[in-house]
Parts: C-alpha cells; structure tokens; sequence
C-alpha cells in the first residue's frame, strides 16, 4: 500500500490567526518500507517570521524571500499525494495548515478518512511519552541530525518509526536483524536450533527392513559411502 509520510514547519501555531507553512516534507513508503521517492520545497509564506518559530526550525524570512509561495507548488504537492493516506506525527496539526493553504488555492481538502496519526498510535501502543524524539529512542532511530526542526528530516526519521510502530520490521521477514532497533541490514534467516530434538519416526521394523533391502545391492555405490554397522566394518590391521 503507497502512503506519504509527511511534516511540516510553520511560522506559528494557528493558520486561522494567519500562520502559513513554510516547508513541506514528504516520503513515499510502500507497504511501509520507503522507496526512496521523496517532495520537498521551501516555501515564501508572504509574511514575517516570529523569534519563536525561527527559534524551533532556524528557517528566517530572509532565506524564503525568494521561495516559491504555495500557489506555486500545491500543484505538485497534491500529484505527489494522489489518494495514498498522508501519514504525520500529531497529524491534525500538519492537515489543519494544509488544508487552509489548500483552501486559499481552491483546492479540495485532504479528508480525515486519509489521515493516519502516528501520535495516536503510538499513545495506543504505549501510552506515555511519544514525541518523535522519545520513539526514536525507543526504537533506536538515529536522531542525532536532529539539532533543529527540519520538514524533510523528520519526515524522514517518522518514516523508520512508523516502519517500527506497524510491526513492519519483522525479524522473520529479514527486514530488520534481530528484534527492534537492532542490524538494519537485510540478512540471511536464522534459525534457532530446536531446544528437543524431534523424535525419529522410524519405527526399528521399518529400519532393519531398509537394511534388508539395501542388502540385495552387492558393490553399489551407497555400500561404499552410507555407514556401516560396527562388527560389519573391517578390521584395521595393526601396524
């Protein structure tokens, strides 16, 4: 199943006061996995730009003075998209900005039914703590890059997330070495010995009635390499 794992930075908190996005993000994943296919653009939000914001994503007014404005790019943005479920982090947050600046190019709005929250998931699955930061940890992502908000890059490490959070990376399924948060390599399976052996199935009859069968071969090829029993083997002379 294709699905868009996206985020966003904005210049504030509520596009209905007059916030705007300022950055879009976005991986394609396949069943989970990403294919490599990624949307990003800056984008000139036709305003200033508060400390605050600035602050959390480091992205000045100045650096997107020359950026396209959302009319610019939203056609791209909703081709990229298609119909695939758009999966974010505190998802509400980045569609509510969307589809205002959806809105404003009058285009259709992204519908709840195409929305996954991995917030919300991750609140199921664990309860407690579940910033992107604590599920990298948790899953051992690596979130070192992360020194300040950045739309493609926690985009990019909420994709390896949501790969953990869905049990995507199975250990049975050579996707992820061993357990959570282990070898990220793909590797060869294996297989634990079992802790008590099988039974043998043969029953003594079925076997002395092997050995009478193969009795009737004289120098085959499988007398000369199957083992023998001990007093039929030959003696080694003394030296």
């Amino acid at each position: 199943m294709r699905e868009i794992v996206l985020d966003t930075e904005t210049t504030g908190l509520d596009p209905a006061t007059g916030d705007r996005v300022v950055e879009i993000g976005a991986v394609e994943v396949l069943n989970a996995i990403p294919t490599g296919n990624v949307f990003h653009v800056y984008i000139n939000p036709e305003r200033d730009m508060p400390e605050e914001a600035f602050r959390v994503h480091g992205i000045s007014a100045d650096f997107l003075a020359d950026k396209p404005v959302f009319a610019q790019v939203v056609d791209d943005f909703v081709a990229f998209l298609g119909d695939a479920n758009l999966v974010a982090h505190n998802a509400s947050f980045d569609v509510n900005f969307l589809n205002h600046e959806l809105k404003r190019c009058g285009k259709e709005a992204i519908p709840p039914h195409q929305v996954v929250d991995t917030l919300s998931i991750a609140r199921r699955k664990h309860g407690g703590a579940n910033s992107l930061d604590a599920l990298c940890a948790r899953y051992g992502v690596d979130s070192s890059r992360r020194t300040k908000h950045g739309a493609l890059l926690d985009a990019e490490l909420l994709a390896e997330v949501y790969l953990e959070l869905t049990g995507g990376r199975q250990a049975t399924l050579v996707l992820g070495g061993a357990g959570s948060g282990g070898d990220r390599a793909a590797g060869p399976l294996r297989h634990k010995p079992r802790p008590v052996p099988l039974a043998p199935r043969l029953t003594e009859a079925e076997r002395a009635a092997h050995a009478a069968f193969m009795a009737t071969f004289k120098d085959s090829v499988w007398a000369k390499v199957m083992p023998q029993p001990a007093e039929e083997r030959p003696a080694i002379a003394a030296e």
